[in-house]
């Protein structure tokens, strides 16, 4: 498609008000998305699916519009497309149904979203432990709900699919949270600037009465995460909260230890990255516009830092705004003058974010597991291979990668990049940024060599 003026990757809160703005402002759009509907994470299948299953709530409902939104003369969508590699020029190749696409702008905005992070300790890879993200993805997908569950780590996402839970009739068996008085403590000189967002933290206490009233049982401070598996198939959970050590047997396990910026295909573009220490995650530089140093490539939405669904549109808003000045549709004057109650909704919605941060801090176990912890889910390697690496010789990211296949896996590392990195940095060392090589996602040779050829038929 030579004629478009602006690619988006990924159909989630910040591609899809990107999408809209930047068409209703004359830009021709290619969004491209993964999932067979748009709607990302947050608002997944929300178009089809939200009318039958009300537990969700109204603010997964909210994302209707967003959807109905791309309904626009302007905006090609292609659901079920993968993004495989991001060129200079700037230039996507993408597949889709067995087969590889090039497309080509002046302007692509990377709107991947984010990823939950990894919770590893001893037992997280056995069947019925899985992370609480990815059964609220059958909540939506599949209406899916999980029976006597167990809730544990911490992050407002667990007080929401708890509250769905109660409301679709299957309140979970029990709440293990890690977040503890001392980390409220040290939260609380953040408090007064999070109440910009006052909104958000009435929504939260809202969620914990309701959690309350439902009798759900809630353990605090917990620590010391084991998972293995019963004679009968289930998950014989521990764990220690208030210096006593506490059993429980479940069907499901779900984990949870907060959201980072989904960042293979920036950090693969050749975009500078950084590290967040409030986060613990590493997130692309911008400026206030979704800018990157790489010509040509904006990123907006929780892929440049976790800040939540409302903040992820009104950063992709700003990211259209921009574009439409860039590419001769709006002047500066008219694409500023818009920005500001874009901006006001973004500081709105971030004020909260250092105060949820420190509250929901993960774990240093979590992020430097014990040795007997599989880290690498795909090659099986565990924290342990990771320090004898280390005692070895091996020397940095690059070395253990080499030396203990941590990271080679199909999911290129996007499980356990940052529990490499934690390993590292408990040990001493100041890892560097991991990089991300395409294909970002794997594609068959048959479909590379198709594509080659293609090419060379053109030239």
């Amino acid at each position: 498609m030579r004629d478009t003026d602006l690619i988006i990757v990924g159909a989630g809160p910040a591609g899809m008000a990107a999408a809209a703005t930047a068409a209703n402002g004359g830009a021709r759009v290619l969004l491209l998305d993964e999932q067979p509907r748009a709607g990302g994470q947050i608002f997944r299948n929300v178009a089809a699916g939200g009318a039958e299953r009300p537990y969700l709530g109204k603010e997964y409902t909210a994302g209707k519009p967003l959807v109905a939104a791309l309904d626009h003369p302007n905006i090609t969508a292609k659901y079920g497309a993968t993004v495989w590699r991001l060129e200079a020029g700037p230039r996507l190749i993408w597949s889709r149904d067995g087969g590889s696409n090039v497309s080509c702008a002046p302007h692509i905005l990377l709107a991947g979203g984010a990823q939950e992070r990894p919770v590893p300790f001893p037992g997280w890879t056995l069947p019925g432990v899985m992370p609480a993200g990815a059964a609220q993805i059958l909540m939506k997908t599949a209406g899916l709900l999980p029976r006597d569950a167990v809730l544990a780590g911490s992050g407002p996402l667990l007080y929401l699919i708890a509250a769905q839970m109660i409301d679709a009739g299957t309140p979970p068996k029990a709440m293990v949270e890690t977040q503890s008085q001392a980390m409220m403590l040290r939260a609380l000189p953040r408090l007064p600037r999070a109440l910009l967002g006052a909104g958000t933290l009435i929504k939260g206490l809202g969620l914990i009465r309701k959690i309350r009233a439902a009798g759900v049982a809630r353990y605090t401070g917990a620590s010391g995460f084991k998972a293995a598996t019963t004679k009968d198939g289930t998950i014989a959970f521990s764990f220690v909260a208030k210096g006593r050590e506490h059993h429980m047997d479940t069907p499901i396990l779900l984990t949870h230890q907060g959201v980072v910026p989904a960042t293979h295909l920036s950090r693969a573009a050749g975009i500078v990255h950084a590290w967040n220490e409030a986060q613990q995650a590493f997130q692309p530089v911008v400026d206030s516009w979704g800018r990157t140093n790489v010509s040509g490539i904006h990123v907006a939405g929780d892929g440049a830092g976790i800040g939540g669904a409302e903040a992820a549109q009104a950063a992709g808003r700003l990211v259209a705004l921009d574009v439409l000045h860039l590419s001769g549709k709006s002047s500066q004057a008219a694409r500023d003058q818009r920005s500001v109650p874009e901006r006001a909704t973004l500081r709105r919605a971030l004020a909260i974010r250092p105060f949820l941060d420190a509250v929901y801090a993960p774990l240093p176990e979590f992020l430097s597991p014990p040795d007997d912890t599989i880290v690498c889910r795909c090659e099986e390697v565990t924290a342990g291979d990771i320090r004898r690496s280390l005692q070895e010789g091996a020397n940095g990211l690059r070395q253990v990668k080499t030396a203990t296949r941590a990271g080679m896996g199909p999911c290129q590392g996007r499980m356990c990049d940052l529990t490499v990195r934690g390993i590292l940095s408990s040990c001493g060392a100041t890892p560097a940024t991991p990089r991300a090589r395409s294909p970002i996602k794997p594609i068959s040779l048959g479909e590379l060599a198709a594509l080659t050829s293609q090419q060379e038929t053109s030239a």
